[in-house]
């Protein structure tokens, strides 16, 4: 008995998907549970696992299709049968009754030339080169007997011209021609994002506001119970959860930071959101995706640390449900990550500010005693700047927001147990 495996409704709102790569080939076995294929929505990318165990008898819709829900996308049939290679449908014109070929001269033989040989790469080499319009047959891989791995791709995706073989040059001819790559198509992941962002930029009056941030103790403190924090909850203790703790806290003193715009009767109105929702924004190597800690406010910080670890490897292995990447009303974002001393980010739509995480530098700091002499110590210095919506947030409010999230971490008394 066969089933028949449907493009899923990845949330309420979300009425089609586009399949970006199939995990499985027509005849392969697939176990229950196993990922089958992945999509992608509006909201979030994913893994689709196999509802039942069997041979993967059929593909209805190639990579690159956008489907809508609920449409039979693929058919398993059962284990120990039998499935013929076949790739996606494409209607063919045939003609009306067979036609006798006409006798043709005959022809010289030609010598068969040797099979192709079989390009061994791993599938995130294959995805990056499709999405860069790389040709892998031009590709030297590194891998254990030519296999051809990421890093291969991308030092092939690293030039702006395919360079096609030519003989060595000759003195006095005219240079070598290149052929320029052809144009490649967004995914739709960055086609989102690129919308995305070219609406923000468009709505809001973006004004940037930069503190430096002394966090010696957070990471004396980060160093002392880093070991132990680990072994009670399972997680790293990273900077992240101080700095989202940070956040927190200074989003309770200013709610105009949390809040956001929205049209009523009379126009623009402010929307004060009940809770802190905190976008926490993950760099994928496919692209850019922000899961949410809902009702932050109210998590402690080793809740905090262990929702922050747990989105962030449920949003690189393709894990998120959809109501998981949507309601933020407040984004942190890490700038300095690829060591950035700061960044100037694009406000999150509807949020009306976004906190860009800058590089953690030691570096000289006069230090001034209470009897107001002064002194140079090497400090754990960083960069923080809030992008925040002019319509709303006066600088005088950016600025309040911005001490109470230095004063928090430079003096830091919570609880980190």
């Amino acid at each position: 008995m066969s089933t028949e495996i449907i493009m899923p409704q990845m949330g309420e709102s979300i009425f089609e998907g586009t399949i970006t790569k199939w995990l499985k080939a027509i005849g392969d076995t697939v176990a229950i549970d196993e990922p089958l294929f992945e999509i992608s929505t509006d909201k979030v990318d994913a893994e689709i696992p196999s509802p039942v165990a069997g041979v993967l008898a059929e593909i209805r819709f190639p990579e690159g299709a956008t489907i809508e829900v609920n449409t039979v996308v693929a058919v398993i049939g059962e284990a120990g049968s039998a499935a013929a290679p076949q790739a996606p449908q494409i209607p063919v014109q045939e003609s009306a009754s067979p036609q006798v070929a006409p006798p043709q001269a005959p022809q010289t033989p030609v010598q068969k030339s040797a099979a192709p040989q079989v390009l061994r790469s791993s599938p995130l080499a294959r995805r990056i080169a499709k999405e860069h319009g790389i040709d892998l047959s031009r590709v030297t891989g590194s891998g254990a007997g030519g296999r051809i791995g990421k890093d291969d791709v991308l030092r092939a995706a690293t030039s702006p011209f395919q360079k096609a073989a030519a003989p060595s040059p000759v003195q006095g001819a005219a240079p070598p021609q290149v052929v320029p790559t052809e144009p490649v198509p967004l995914t739709r992941m960055r086609a989102i994002i690129a919308d995305r962002m070219v609406e923000s930029v468009r709505t809001s009056p973006h004004v940037y506001s930069v503190y430096k941030v002394d966090m010696t103790r957070i990471a004396r403190l980060r160093g002392l119970h880093r070991t132990g924090f680990e072994q009670r909850h399972g997680v790293k203790l990273t900077f992240m959860p101080f700095i989202a703790a940070a956040a927190v806290a200074a989003l309770r003193r200013f709610p105009i930071v949390n809040a956001s715009l929205e049209s009523g009767k009379d126009g623009l109105a402010i929307r004060y959101h009940r809770n802190i929702n905190l976008g926490i924004a993950v760099a994928l190597e496919w692209g850019l995706i922000v899961p949410v800690i809902r009702q932050a406010e109210n998590a402690s910080f080793a809740a905090l640390a262990g929702a922050i670890a747990d989105l962030a490897l449920r949003a690189r292995t393709k894990k998120l449900l959809p109501d998981e990447v949507g309601g933020s009303t407040f984004t942190l974002t890490n700038a300095g990550a690829f060591g950035g001393e700061f960044g100037m980010p694009i406000i999150n739509q509807p949020e009306s500010a976004i906190l860009a995480i800058g590089g953690q530098r030691k570096e000289p700091a006069v230090l001034t005693d209470a009897d107001g002499n002064d002194s140079i110590a090497i400090r754990s210095m960083q960069y923080f700047c809030l992008g925040f919506d002019h319509r709303l947030i006066d600088g005088a409010d950016a600025g309040k927001f911005m001490l109470e999230f230095k004063k928090t971490l430079e003096n830091w008394e919570q609880e980190i147990l």
